[in-house]
Order: structure tokens, then C-alpha cells, then sequence
């Protein structure tokens, strides 16, 4: 069956489908088992758990600290759901809805970044992991000067010498992915 999936280009289903059944029936797949634990080995160099660390502490920042900034402004301007943003027909007062604005807006530019960051991070992560993990933890910060800055309602305010640091954080990341990818060919 795996070899099938691999043949129609599924290879992802390929590959939960192996590792389901190697958790489910260890001793019947056990040399398969060993040989995919061995390359998931080899490929992660023994830093790479702060890659990790650095990624839940990306999901803290964006979907518990950011979400928990949004949540407290709706209730204090009184936005409620479903509106994603504050208009004259939910919040009367023109200042209210301009930083009600800039912090969801601050929320939601984070979340469409995030996927790149997490992408560079896990990448160069792979070859330079404690480097990859500092970077990643400066661009974190930069990231929380940001909406710090953005939700005070002036639009101005989100570019701050924190915001100037989480540049260096995924310029960081990308230079080293930039130079891993150098590594790899010039094998």
C-alpha cells in the first residue's frame, strides 16, 4: 500500500501511514521502524530540540500573548464576533476603532508571517541549530515590539528598535538557510 502511494506521488499519506503502522504493530514493522527513526536521526543534529523550543515558544507568542491582546481590546472597545475589524456600525467612537484596528491588524500580520518564520527556522535548523534558535528567539522579540507599538493606536508606533530587531531575527534565518542550501550543493 505505501509503495502505491509512493508510485501516485502521495507520499504524504505514504508517510503517516508508516508511521502509524509502526507505532501500532512495533515488532511486525521493526526494521522499517528502526530505519525511519535512523534517518529522522540523522537528519536532526543535537541542538536542533531549541529549534523546537524556539517553535512552541512562536506558538505562545502569536496564538496566546497576540490572541489575548485582540480578546481583552474587543471587550474594551466592545467589538464582538464575527466582526474581524472595527467599523461606525460596531464602535461608535472613531479613536476606538482605530486601535481596536491596529491590534488586530498587529495580530494579524504576525499570523501571515508566521508560516515563513517557521519555515526558515526549521530549515536552517536542520544544519545550524543553536544559531537558527537564537535567531528565531530575536525575531520573537521583534515581534512582540511590534504589536506592543501597533496596539497603541498609532500605526507609526510599530516600527521601534524592537521591530528593528526581529529584522535582524529573520534575516538571520535566512541568510543561514541561504547558506545551508550552498552547503548542500556544493556537495
Amino acid at each position: 500500500v505505501i509503495w502505491l502511494l509512493l508510485e501516485a506521488n502521495c507520499w504524504h499519506i505514504a508517510v503517516r501511514l508508516q508511521l502509524c503502522a509502526c507505532w501500532l504493530h512495533p515488532r511486525l514493522y521493526a526494521s522499517t521502524c528502526s530505519l525511519g527513526t535512523m534517518a529522522a536521526v540523522a537528519v536532526a543534529k543535537p541542538g536542533f530540540g531549541y529549534v523546537l523550543g524556539t517553535a512552541c515558544a512562536s506558538y505562545l507568542v502569536h496564538h496566546i500573548y497576540m490572541s489575548f491582546k485582540v480578546v481583552k481590546a474587543r471587550k474594551q472597545f466592545g467589538v464582538s464576533y464575527p466582526a474581524l475589524y472595527a467599523d461606525s456600525s460596531n464602535c461608535s467612537d472613531e479613536k476606538n476603532r482605530q486601535t481596536f484596528n491596529c491590534v488586530q491588524r498587529a495580530h494579524q500580520n504576525s499570523l501571515e508571517n508566521q508560516p515563513i518564520f517557521l519555515t526558515l527556522l526549521t530549515l536552517s535548523g536542520l544544519q545550524y541549530p543553536v544559531t537558527a534558535a537564537t535567531f528565531g528567539a530575536v525575531y520573537l522579540a521583534g515581534r512582540i515590539g511590534y504589536v506592543q507599538g501597533y496596539s497603541t493606536g498609532d500605526p507609526q508606533k510599530r516600527v521601534n528598535y524592537m521591530t528593528a530587531l526581529g529584522y535582524v531575527g529573520i534575516f538571520g534565518l535566512v541568510g543561514t538557510t541561504i547558506k545551508f542550501a550552498a552547503d548542500l550543493l556544493s556537495k
